[in-house]
């Protein structure tokens, strides 16, 4: 028997049943009445806020943005298509052929954003004969794009490689997909090891770099450079809306032949229009200034261990936390609402991360880093979480 929709509902009844699931368990149920994303109040001027990816603070950049506004002419005219229809000199592509050279590698490809590159290349490079071993914690883009190449997936224990190769030899080469940085806690890859276990059993290595490109290596050139590992690394796919400030995705590929077949195979590549020539003008001056300035990995990098060191004498476990990405571990969702309320009334603004980009009762609050944070915000910030610590009995890790 079909069921009518809900009464004052335009839905049916069996998606409306789960929207209401939703408020019947969260927003009226574990949350009390509120969402668990929203705080109670909003920073002011002087607040001290940890909860953006913009790391290198290039959002609204004056040369970045004067730039993009001299370029809105160049927006008449523009051809919106596939980009298996671009031809050889057309801005996009001598801007793929420019970021490839900055990063070290032969070749490369635009996406619309990091998402669609994720699930675009593992759809390429997977199927139904080909297995994914995804790091239990690695971003679920991954895991989307396994699931789009129709792919077996055999997820390992995060950053165990021992445990990668017994799976690898149980059920044979595939395609590793990996983070450089996790994007949760911090905690960064073992990607030499990883080459090399991919080099032993003839698999894949697919490095995310979202979180490293801009704030790690030569020039921000990301980790994998920094570890001189771009020859031994097969793929590496980066979203633009991290410490680039711009939304936009990006693969290396080993060679042009690679670039080809990914515009005409992979469906977001195929089925998405070009990126605008704003988007290039934005992307290639935000390259100028990553390349350039310097000052603000050093300072990030400062700022980042300087905090490190002031939680973990507090007792934090940072779960490896090896950058700018440091995470209080809250537990039940109950608790991670108390947290930050409490911080925010000392005027700390982090990031709730709960299901489902944290498993059932491993909620945490993440405290993203920037390279214009003052020594008196890490004071800050180290103070707020002495405050909270006691709430915080038994941290628990976040894989399952």
């Amino acid at each position: 028997m079909i069921e009518p929709c809900a009464v004052g509902s335009l839905l049916p009844a069996f998606v409306q049943e789960r929207v209401e699931a939703f408020h019947a368990s969260g927003i009226r149920g574990r949350w009390a009445g509120r969402h668990i994303l929203r705080g109670r109040r909003l920073p002011g001027p002087g607040s001290t806020v940890v909860d953006s990816n913009d790391y290198l603070r290039l959002a609204g950049d004056k040369r970045i943005v004067d730039a993009v506004t001299e370029s809105l002419d160049a927006m008449r005219g523009a051809r919106l298509a596939s980009a298996a229809l671009l031809y050889e000199e057309h801005p996009q592509t001598v801007l793929e052929r420019e970021l490839a050279g900055y990063l070290g590698s032969q070749a490369g490809v635009f996406c619309q954003s990091g998402y669609d590159a994720n699930v675009g290349l593992l759809q390429t490079l997977a199927g139904p004969e080909v297995p994914v071993y995804v790091d239990m914690l690695a971003h679920m883009s991954l895991w989307a794009g396994a699931k789009a190449a129709g792919a077996p997936v055999r997820p390992f224990r995060h950053n165990d490689t021992a445990h990668l190769l017994r799976r690898i030899e149980e059920h044979g080469p595939g395609v590793i997909a990996v983070d450089s940085m996790y994007s949760v806690c911090g905690s960064l890859a073992p990607l030499a090891a990883l080459c090399a276990v991919a080099e032993q059993t003839g698999c894949v290595l697919v490095v995310d770099e979202a979180h490293s490109l801009g704030t790690h290596g030569p020039a921000g050139a990301g980790m994998v450079a920094a570890a001189g590992l771009t020859k031994r690394v097969h793929f590496r796919t980066m979203s633009l809306s991290k410490a680039f400030a711009k939304r936009a995705g990006y693969i290396t590929c080993p060679d042009e032949e690679f670039v080809e077949y990914f515009k005409m195979t992979s469906y977001p590549a195929v089925f998405a229009s070009t990126l605008v020539p704003s988007d290039l003008v934005q992307i290639s001056a935000t390259l100028d200034v990553v390349r350039h300035d310097e000052w603000r990995r050093t300072r990030l990098q400062e700022v980042a261990a300087t905090l490190r060191q002031g939680l973990t004498s507090l007792g934090y476990d940072l779960r490896g936390s090896g950058a700018h990405i440091m995470s209080l571990p809250t537990g039940p969702d109950e608790t991670i609402i108390q947290v930050r309320d409490i911080m925010e009334d000392h005027d700390v603004f982090g990031s709730v991360f709960c299901p489902p980009a944290t498993p059932h009762n491993r909620t945490a609050l993440r405290l993203s880093l920037h390279c214009d944070l003052t020594d008196q915000d890490v004071d800050r910030i180290i103070q707020a979480s002495g405050i909270v610590r006691p709430l915080i009995t038994s941290p628990r890790s976040l894989t399952p």
